[in-house]
C-alpha cells in the first residue's frame, strides 16, 4: 500500500510507516522517552530527507508521549513541579536549536550534522547507561552490601534558587534541572528527538529522583517541547509532511499503550539495560551508513571541466 508524501517527496509503504509508528509508541511507554532517537534515524533508512525526518519525528514525539503520559498520571507517577520547572529550560533550548538548524540548512551542512549528532551522543549515553545499569544489577544481588545513594548529589545541593519537589522527594536548586531541560530543548530541534535518552539518566544520576517518576516527568516535559519545535520548523523551515506524522501519529498511540504495561512490569535495573541496549544498537547501525559506502554516487562539477 504505497502513498506519496507531498513534503517529503517520496512514494513508502502507509503499513511500514504505522509499524515504526507503533514501535517508538511501544518505546515511549515502556521507558519514558519520546522515541525520537529511534523514529528519526529510521526514517532516514527508508528514503525520508533528513530535515523532514527531524522536524516530522518531533511531531510523533508529541503523540506518543501524550499517549504515555496519560497512563503515568493515571498511577501518580508524574512529579509536575519537576515538570514545569524542566520545560522552562526546554523552550529556551528548544528556540537557540531552531536558530542553528537554520544556519547550518543554509550551510548545507546539516544532513552531516544530524547523523553525526545521533553516532555521538547515543555512543556516549548508550555506554553510560549500559555500565551504570550492570552495577545496579550487579548491587541487587548482593542484598546484605546493598547501599542507597540517592541523595548524595553534593553538587546539586550547594546551589541556590532550592526549591521542593514532593512527589520525587527533593529538595534541591533550580539550576540542575532548567540546564538539562535547556540542553533537552536544542536536541529536539536539530535531531528531532524528545531528547529522553538525556533526560532520563540526567534525572536518575545527577538530580537523584526516582525511576518510576523520572519516566512520567520525562514524558510530561518532552509533550510541550517537541510540540513547540514542530511548530517552529513548520513555520521556519515547512519542512513538517502531515501524512507521514499522522500515520506515525496513529501507530504511536496505539503502542504507548502497549508500552506502559510492559514498563509497570519490569524492575528499574532491567528498564535501563534494556533501554541503554536499544541506543546503542541505534548508534552502531546509524555510524555504519555513514561509514559504507553509498549504493547511488553523485558528482559535482563545473560545466565544461572534467
Amino acid at each position: 500500500m504505497q502513498i506519496y508524501l507531498p513534503i517529503a517527496e517520496v512514494s513508502v509503504n502507509a503499513l511500514l510507516l504505522f509499524g515504526l509508528g507503533g514501535i517508538v509508541g511501544l518505546l515511549s511507554g515502556m521507558f519514558g522517552v519520546g522515541g525520537g532517537f529511534l523514529i528519526t534515524p529510521l526514517l532516514f533508512f527508508i528514503g525520508i530527507p533528513p530535515t523532514v525526518a527531524v522536524a516530522t519525528g518531533a511531531n510523533q514525539v508529541v503523540a506518543s508521549s501524550v499517549s504515555g503520559v496519560l497512563a503515568h498520571i493515571r498511577r501518580r507517577t508524574v512529579d509536575f513541579r519537576m515538570g514545569w520547572v524542566l520545560l522552562a529550560g526546554g523552550l529556551i533550548g528548544s528556540g537557540l536549536g531552531i536558530w542553528v538548524f537554520n544556519i547550518l540548512s543554509e550551510m548545507g551542512q546539516i544532513d552531516l550534522t544530524v547523523q553525526l549528532s545521533y553516532v555521538l551522543f547515543l555512543g556516549f549515553v548508550g555506554l553510560l547507561m549500559f555500565q551504570e545499569s550492570l552495577r545496579s544489577i550487579l548491587r541487587s544481588r548482593q542484598p546484605a552490601r546493598k547501599i542507597t545513594r540517592r541523595h548524595q548529589h553534593l553538587l546539586v545541593h550547594r546551589l541556590p534558587l532550592k526549591m521542593k519537589f514532593r512527589t520525587s522527594g527533593l529538595y534541591i536548586s533550580v539550576i540542575p534541572p532548567i540546564l538539562v531541560g535547556m540542553l533537552v530543548g536544542v536536541l529536539a530541534a536539530i535531531m528531532g528527538v524528545g531528547g529522553g535518552f538525556i533526560m532520563v539518566p540526567a534525572m536518575i544520576y545527577l538530580l537523584g529522583m526516582p525511576t518510576k517518576v523520572v519516566i512520567g516527568t520525562s514524558l510530561f516535559q518532552i509533550i510541550f517541547v517537541t510540540a513547540f519545535t514542530t511548530v517552529m520548523h513548520a513555520v521556519t523551515n515547512q519542512s513538517v509532511d502531515m501524512m507521514l506524522a499522522l500515520l506515525l501519529i496513529l501507530g504511536g498511540v496505539v503502542g504507548a499503550q502497549f508500552g506502559t504495561q510492559i514498563g509497570a512490569k519490569l524492575k528499574a535495573e532491567q528498564l535501563r539495560i534494556l533501554l541503554a541496549l536499544l541506543v546503542l544498537g541505534v548508534c552502531a547501525l546509524l555510524a555504519l551508513d555513514l561509514l559504507l559506502r553509498p549504493g547511488e554516487l553523485y558528482s559535482i562539477s563545473v560545466e565544461g571541466r572534467a
